[in-house]
């Protein structure tokens, strides 16, 4: 690159502080706007995996009987809130087209890629002056207690061990043997030892302190209102705090990336899913991560906390906490794990985050043929920690033409015309 890049990022949440980190590290000029708080949106509070495991898109098979069958359960793992929705009708189309073994075929090999992508790069953050965070690479059981479970659980292991992902079944008594504060009430589990976790609010706030120390200008509060653009390209954005201009842009803004490009007459279908989790002070919990596979429930241990997330809510953009939603996910725990049984609420943190879903379980990263400086960087969906950092570096790459470390090809943002 011989000329330095300015580079503007909507969206402050992880993607878009990875894509300003690469950025950085390319040699560009960087700026963030986020229209609250940096991280406010689904990064915050989520389960914090950084997950080879997650090898398997959203849409595939079985998934839409799962959903017809939950669809109508407000205590479901996933659930459609009931509504007249054309933008809702038609991704469900979409991602009924796309939940086949012929995608999930041609996708897993893309996201054991971009999954196994990001590890060194957690790494290399880790090891950055000022930017200490919790980051243990200790691997994930994914649990179940049931034999339909085992055996869903195994055929994913014999895949993931086919495409280089190591998995290994384990009885309680090898769980115990890993981690020797697990009481587990479960048959089993599968162990990915290249998984691993991180607490998401504190590599937030590390990592926005890093960046702007060395450049970078992060504008918080700072809505987009709109675009400027000329002759195939965007020029600028009006914000709330006034107008800017850039090289390049970058759409990290998550579930509100599809409302924010409709005056491009840019489409991507986007839904966002709520997510909910709860967080109570714990300092004699389990220290391996778990996934309650049938229950569909994350629980990570972060020091002296521990975390419960799940669930997937079509509902649109809401606020709102679902205190059915967050009472499914606590009735599933004690059902694996002993140790909480009555989870007290009044010393817990309850938060729920929109993550932004595509109708084939793959994110958006690349450039809009229609402007030929805005990149797509979101669609991450329940991926958005493990995949952040390789989003960055390809975005990056992208940003100062050079040729994408992996082939984004199948992450096209235009594959939906």
């Amino acid at each position: 690159m011989n000329d330095k890049k300015d580079v503007l990022i909507i969206g402050g949440g992880i993607v878009g502080l990875c894509c300003a980190y690469s950025l950085l590290k390319e040699g560009c000029s960087v700026t963030i706007f986020e229209k609250d708080d940096i991280g406010s949106g689904a990064s915050f509070g989520n389960a914090g995996f950084v997950a080879p495991s997650h090898f398997i898109p959203l849409a595939s098979p079985g998934m839409i009987a799962k959903g017809l069958r939950w669809m109508l359960n407000p205590e479901s793992p996933f659930y459609v809130k009931p509504r007249f929705d054309l933008d809702l009708i038609s991704w469900m189309w979409k991602f009924r087209a796309a939940s086949t073994q012929a995608h999930v075929d041609r996708s897993k090999g893309l996201l054991r890629d971009l999954c196994l992508g990001s590890v060194p790069l957690y790494d290399e953050m880790s090891r950055l002056n000022g930017t200490s965070f919790f980051y243990e690479k200790i691997g994930l059981f994914m649990m179940f207690r049931t034999e339909k479970g085992r055996k869903e659980n195994l055929e994913a292991a014999e895949i993931a061990r086919e495409i280089g992902i190591k998995a290994k079944e384990l009885d309680n008594d090898g769980m115990r043997e890993l981690d020797p504060k697990l009481e587990s009430k479960a048959l089993g589990a599968v162990f990915y030892e290249q998984d691993c976790h991180i607490d998401p609010e504190q590599f937030l706030k590390k990592l926005s302190a890093y960046l702007e120390k060395n450049g970078v200008t992060i504008h918080r509060d700072a809505e987009v209102k709109a675009f400027e653009k000329k002759k195939g390209a965007v020029t600028g954005v009006v914000t709330s705090k006034g107008k800017h201009e850039a090289d390049v842009f970058v759409l990290a803004s998550g579930a509100w990336t599809a409302d924010m490009v409709r005056e491009l007459n840019v489409s991507i279908p986007l839904q966002p899913a709520k997510g909910y989790s709860v967080t109570i002070p714990s300092d004699n919990h389990p220290r391996i991560p778990l996934i309650l596979t049938e229950s569909k429930v994350a629980v990570t241990p972060l020091g002296d906390r521990m975390r419960f997330a799940g669930t997937l809510e079509l509902a649109g953009i809401s606020h709102t906490i679902n205190r059915r939603r967050v009472n499914a996910i606590l009735k599933a725990v004690p059902l694996y794990m002993g140790g909480f049984d009555n989870i007290d609420l009044g010393t817990a943190n309850i938060w729920g985050g929109m993550r932004p879903c595509t109708p084939d379980g793959l994110p958006y990263v690349g450039r809009f043929s229609r402007y030929n400086n805005l990149i797509a960087a979101t669609g991450h969906a329940m991926l958005g920690i493990t995949l952040a950092p390789i989003t960055g570096q390809l975005v990056a790459e992208i940003a100062t033409e050079k040729k994408p470390s992996i082939d984004v090809t199948m992450l096209d943002p235009d594959r939906y015309g």
